[in-house]
């Protein structure tokens, strides 16, 4: 899934499209609804946020390391670690899309000027396992890959929402006539 094969316009373009479409998706829902999940024991709007941050926060980063750097070689850190060292799974929905969009700008500035050769650039990611060869497209692939799955996650979660509120407004609608 992550994989899943791609060209650079088409990662930059999925790139580009993941803040616009997170807020346009998430835009009918009050502030409570974006913290509540749609079942116990789902993740929240905000909390797929928080993890599409944390996400980006690592892989960005990596990023900037394999471009900054001739071959380097660095740790792994798994973003669901990461995100245990930020306050991502507590900010208000809006301030967290806000600081994603400008994040987001940010690695865009850096990844569309690059030449074609530049998204080939390595490092050696040391990880649980043995040591893996990880490429600049390798990480900006899984970014746009990753956040595909999650904004259809999204798109679930507002669903889900907006059909509760629908229930809930009929109810009321409907003692109100009795």
């Amino acid at each position: 899934m992550y994989d899943t094969p791609r060209t650079i316009e088409q990662l930059l373009t999925m790139l580009a499209e993941t803040p616009p479409r997170l807020a346009d998706l998430t835009a009918g829902l009050s502030p409570a609804q974006l913290l509540a999940p749609p079942e116990p024991g789902e993740w929240s709007a905000r909390d797929v946020l928080a993890h599409l941050r944390a996400c980006s926060d690592m892989w960005g980063k990596y990023i900037v390391v394999i471009l900054s750097q001739d071959r380097p070689t660095f740790k792994a850190v798994n973003p669901t670690t990461w995100i245990k060292q930020t306050n991502y799974r507590q900010l208000e929905f809006q301030a967290s899309l806000h600081a994603f969009t400008a994040q987001r700008a940010e690695l865009l500035v850096v990844l569309k000027p690059l030449a074609p050769e530049a998204w080939s650039r390595m490092a050696t990611v040391m990880t649980a396992g043995k040591p893996r060869e990880r490429t600049v497209y390798t990480y900006a692939q899984w970014l746009a890959n990753h956040e595909r799955m999650h904004i259809k996650q999204i798109e679930r979660i507002v669903n889900t929402m907006l059909m509760l509120q629908t229930q809930s407004l009929s109810t009321i609608s409907h003692h109100a006539d009795h």
